[in-house]
């Protein structure tokens, strides 16, 4: 990784000579000074950010008083924001699904991953009335049958079909009617097995989820695999994702964070306030002396979405 490192650092002194004397915008003609200590792959995607939008700059890794960026960039409380790019989404998803429910006779069901059992927990400290089911391993769609209640709705249609097997009946299996919507709380892994088995069962729910659940997705096409759920994500940030050929789908939302914090951080080093900028990640303008609020919208995965894109 050194030597990586230290090749990057070579053409970036290239980079920044023969960029030095080609016309930018306001914003791109000023140089940022940075000052930033974080892990080697972190390093990596600074430097690829700052070589693709064309930033003239100076950085320094080895300042020990310089900014601390958290490994985890989407965990990270990046310099600037209110909050990190997770908690935002989680923020906006449980005022949605727990505190503004629309339908109170009906229950939130939070489908969990083992790793996400403390997040899981905390919830269901918060809102016990809900049903919290922690998918266990192997035989997905048993334990979704049995969840959804479709064993006794295909036993009812056995019965009926039985009466007069002269007659057709066409039979589409019913779930128990106390469930409001679904949240999924885990990764790509179990994700993209389980949320097609609910889809196919629970046709009329709605299901959401962070990003957390397509992390680990290297095609921006295997968002499919989620189609019907509403992720807390911006439009600018989708159509990032799907123009990246590079990396998993984590570290291209890394990089969108990164850049948003270059950005902010020029904002604030030559006072280009009345740029009116607005984050890649977020729905609000930079405004001096305040955290960034990223006031998420919803985004809906669906086929006709991507045709869009």
């Amino acid at each position: 990784m050194k030597i990586s490192l230290t090749l990057i650092f070579t053409l970036l002194m290239i980079f920044i000579s023969s960029c030095s004397s080609a016309p930018s915008s306001s914003m791109k003609q000023k140089i940022i000074n940075l000052s930033i200590e974080t892990n080697d792959k972190n390093k990596e995607l600074i430097i690829e950010s700052l070589l693709v939008n064309k930033q003239k700059f100076n950085i320094n890794f080895q300042d020990e008083n310089s900014y601390l960026l958290e490994n985890n960039v989407l965990n990270s409380n990046l310099k600037y924001f209110c909050k990190g790019f997770l908690d935002d989404q989680k923020d906006i998803l449980e005022k949605l699904i727990f505190q503004d429910k629309a339908n109170k006779d009906k229950k939130v069901l939070v489908i969990f991953s083992k790793e996400q059992t403390p997040i899981a927990k905390k919830l269901k400290e918060k809102y016990p009335n809900e049903d919290y089911y922690l998918m266990k391993e192997g035989d997905y769609e048993i334990q979704i049958k049995k969840l959804l209640d479709i064993g006794s709705s295909s036993s009812r249609f056995l019965k009926l079909s039985q009466l007069d097997k002269n007659i057709e009946i066409s039979h589409t299996p019913r779930i128990k009617n106390n469930i409001s919507n679904i949240y999924f709380l885990m990764n790509y892994e179990i994700g993209k097995t389980i949320v097609p088995f609910f889809r196919s069962y629970a046709i009329n729910l709605d299901f959401y989820s962070s990003t957390e659940i397509f992390h680990d997705a290297l095609d921006f096409k295997k968002l499919l695999d989620f189609e019907k759920t509403y992720i807390p994500i911006t439009d600018k940030m989708i159509k990032n994702l799907s123009n990246k050929n590079s990396f998993n789908l984590q570290d291209n939302i890394a990089i969108t964070l990164i850049n948003d914090y270059i950005e902010i951080e020029k904002i604030y080093q030559h006072n280009l306030f009345r740029e009116n900028f607005i984050p890649s990640s977020g729905n609000k303008i930079v405004k001096k002396n305040n955290c960034v609020k990223r006031d998420l919208n919803l985004w809906q995965i669906s086929s006709d979405n991507f045709i869009q894109i």
